[in-house]
């Protein structure tokens, strides 16, 4: 029986890979399988993972986040509001770095996979002191900076865009693509009219489906406020805010038919995701993945501000292939009303949504699950061979 350690944290999209690659594992074998997060995410996580095997340990790691933020100046991060959050998580790091030795000593895996997400960073370092080999995933065009720091003594590497968006060494890189749940497929048009209906909508009339993520984007949130009317007279409108704007909004706009705002979906996104005609989007490469799967047409409004624009860079790859539109955050801040005029124009284009769902398409990667368990094991069977 094999031991395998998966690390990610962050985000839902870290995890929900992993789970995935874990389905895979489980079908493959009677393996052992632990997950280790960062505290922030560990209520989220252990949700994620209930829905698959709660027999899974989801452990959590203190870690600190070394915030970046994409085009600002120096004298922007030494800003005390900045500065000295990071001076406090660079002293955490140590104290995930102690902790994951520790754990590690009690708990030695036959081999650890890692996400991504800052947590990976001090798990990482100790396993390198204690000699247990490492297998990456980078979901991002551009690669982040745990895995930069992680890749030189990794054993393999598996990617989520080709390979040439990477400094990766080809010897030890493959792209895989990111693994998503198995729900997230192409859907016949009746099984998409039969999931409006399911989540209350008009099987007969075009659905829009707007999500900033786990926690929501206020300016995703606010453009659709202010064209909401507009929106409505051509197609139901499903805004998934985020927890933190979901009351503010539930306070400003009123219900009526074709209408439907929720705080967050923990179960069935991929259904939600499914019934859409169009969903509007940031581009984390999770959920830029997800709609591959689903061949779905999208708006993708990239966050800018985060580390080393790899949302920016992951919208890129996909404007350059033709396969989603995409709306600059700038723009959308200025002017709101573009999103909708967008979205309305497409809406009305069926030929051109169909181009959109058949080029993203073409990024589906439905063997990445398979391909990362089969990376690990393949890696443990060394492992054997040279003991």
């Amino acid at each position: 029986m094999a031991k395998i350690l998966a690390v990610g944290g962050g985000s839902g999209g870290h995890v929900t890979p992993v789970v995935a690659v874990c389905k895979e594992l489980r079908s493959s074998g009677d393996h052992e399988l632990r997950f280790w997060c960062d505290r922030k995410f560990g209520a989220s996580a252990r949700g994620i993972f209930s829905k698959f095997d709660e027999t899974i340990p989801v452990e959590l790691i203190i870690a600190g986040k070394i915030r970046r933020y994409h085009g600002k100046s120096m004298a922007f991060h030494l800003r005390p509001s900045i500065l000295l959050p990071n001076l406090r998580d660079i002293f955490l790091v140590g104290v995930g770095f102690i902790q994951s030795f520790c754990k590690l000593l009690r708990w030695r895996p036959d081999v650890i996979f890692i996400k991504g997400g800052y947590v990976c960073l001090p798990v990482g370092y100790a396993a390198r002191l204690l000699k247990i080999p490492l297998v990456l995933h980078d979901s991002d065009a551009h690669p982040g900076l745990t895995n930069r720091l992680l890749a030189p003594f990794a054993a393999k590497i598996g990617t989520g865009a080709p390979l040439e968006h990477y400094n990766y060494p080809d010897v030890k890189a493959e792209y895989v693509g990111i693994p998503v749940a198995e729900e997230f497929r192409p859907y016949s048009a009746s099984e998409r009219r039969q999931l409006k209906a399911k989540l209350g909508f008009d099987p007969a009339r075009p659905l829009v489906v707007v999500t900033g993520g786990g926690l929501g984007a206020a300016r995703l949130n606010e453009a659709v406020v202010a064209t909401r009317e507009q929106l409505l007279a051509e197609a139901s409108v499903f805004l998934i805010s985020g927890k933190h704007q979901f009351d503010e909004l539930k306070e400003r706009v009123d219900s009526r038919a074709g209408w439907r705002l929720e705080a967050f979906v923990n179960h069935g996104m991929a259904e939600v995701l499914a019934a859409a005609d169009v969903v509007v989007a940031r581009a984390g490469a999770t959920t830029l993945l997800e709609l591959a799967a689903l061949h779905k047409p999208a708006v993708i409004v990239p966050n800018g501000m985060l580390t080393a624009g790899h949302q920016l860079k992951n919208a890129k790859v996909y404007q350059d292939a033709l396969a989603a539109v995409i709306v600059e955050e700038s723009t959308l801040e200025q002017t709101p009303e573009v999103l909708g005029k967008k979205v309305i124009g497409l809406v009305k284009s069926p030929r051109i949504l169909a181009g959109l769902g058949r080029n993203i398409g073409t990024f589906a990667k439905p063997n990445a699950a398979k391909d990362m368990a089969a990376m690990l094991l393949t890696v443990i069977r060394r492992q054997g061979r040279r003991r």
